[in-house]
């Protein structure tokens, strides 16, 4: 009974991995693609996104949940890749120089959300989402109207015919491939993007290191349990300010990394999916809405873009529609997510069943 028992808490607590995992399995033979070719692609994937799925990782330790307003983070990112693109700097300083600008603003805007999850505790992850639109649209109005008109913006190439407003899809040819290509290395055919991998690392050695610190163990405590903390002497509305801070530079950082792999950013939409496919991919790695790991964060990246990569080439083989295994994309982010909280609040019930059941002596 005890065996079945522990293989029924396996599932329960590992359910999304090993779905993703079956489904993964049927489709990558369907698929037909190469070896090499999804190795090329997952480590491509992985250096693109993995930062910004890290950034999760320290609100959850603060028990503020799945931080969907990283894409603030991910706006100011993109302002400061913006002016880098005006002010013609191109490399590696063009990128610091995007990072340093966007910096200040991940920092404002971060403030502010969690100053407004502070009023919201226990709705952190609606409030956040909520919230993100509504930067978006004040983001939306400095983009599409003061850039240009009262922010001077000088490169024509940038801005909409008019004479103000940025175009919707910016060239980033000045910052392309600059951290991906800084440590050329390539293996047979597969290139290796040893640079981003390298800070990849870094940040994971920072996030074991903020984890052990006296502020990391505050944010521990306030996840446990946010009463007994105050009681304790730690000031909870502080620390998780700044655990909401931290995670909104990150995700700054984050942006300004994946848009450099990318090439190109689409003004007005970039940063949109950026926090939905981010907790996509880290509750698809095992992870909850109250614990998570770095482990849970490359795994879930994997398992995320594999069914990217090969899901519409599966459903062209299996329904003969490529743009079906398109829409099944999509599907799956949102459907994950659900899922994942629908299993959480299921797995709190559990628990609570058990230790009554334990305090029965049952």
């Amino acid at each position: 009974m005890a065996h079945k028992h522990d293989i029924k808490s396996i599932f329960a607590d590992y359910a999304v991995p090993i779905v993703f995992i079956v489904i993964s399995a049927i489709a990558i033979p369907l698929s037909g693609f190469s070896a090499t070719y999804l190795v090329q692609e997952m480590l491509t994937r992985l250096a693109r996104n993995s930062f910004l799925v890290l950034s999760l990782l320290i609100p959850i330790l603060a028990g503020m949940g799945l931080n969907f307003g990283m894409v603030l983070g991910a706006m100011a990112g993109q302002i400061g890749l913006i002016f880098v693109t005006d002010w013609a700097v191109a490399g590696w300083p063009g990128m610091m120089l995007a990072a340093i600008v966007g910096m200040p603003i991940a920092i404002v805007l971060g403030y502010i959300c969690g100053a407004v999850l502070n009023r919201a505790k226990g709705r952190e992850m609606v409030t956040s989402y909520i919230l993100g639109f509504f930067i978006n649209g004040v983001y939306q109005l400095i983009v599409l109207y003061c850039m240009g008109n009262i922010i001077p913006i000088s490169n024509p190439q940038l801005v909409l015919s008019r004479g103000y407003g940025i175009r919707n899809a910016i060239n980033l040819t000045g910052v392309r491939h600059v951290l991906d290509n800084l440590i050329p290395l390539k293996i047979a055919t597969i290139d290796i993007p040893v640079a981003t991998f390298i800070l990849i690392g870094i940040f994971c050695l920072f996030i074991i290191w903020f984890r052990r610190t006296k502020l990391g163990q505050d944010m521990r405590a306030l996840g446990q349990d946010m009463a007994v903390a105050d009681s304790a002497g730690i000031p909870v509305e502080r620390t998780r300010i700044i655990a909401i801070v931290i995670s909104t530079v990150l995700a700054c950082f984050g942006q300004i990394i994946f848009l450099q792999n990318i090439g190109t950013m689409n003004t007005y939409n970039s940063h949109d999916q950026a926090g939905m496919f981010a907790i996509a991919a880290i509750l698809i790695g095992g992870a909850s809405v109250s614990r998570a790991t770095i482990t849970n964060v490359f795994v879930g990246v994997v398992l995320f873009h594999l069914m990217f990569v090969v899901s519409p080439m599966a459903g062209k083989e299996l329904i003969g529609q490529a743009q079906l295994g398109e829409y099944f994309r999509v599907f799956v982010s949102y459907g994950i997510i659900a899922l994942a909280l629908v299993l959480h609040a299921w797995k709190r019930q559990r628990d609570k069943i058990e230790a009554r059941r334990s305090l029965r002596g049952e």
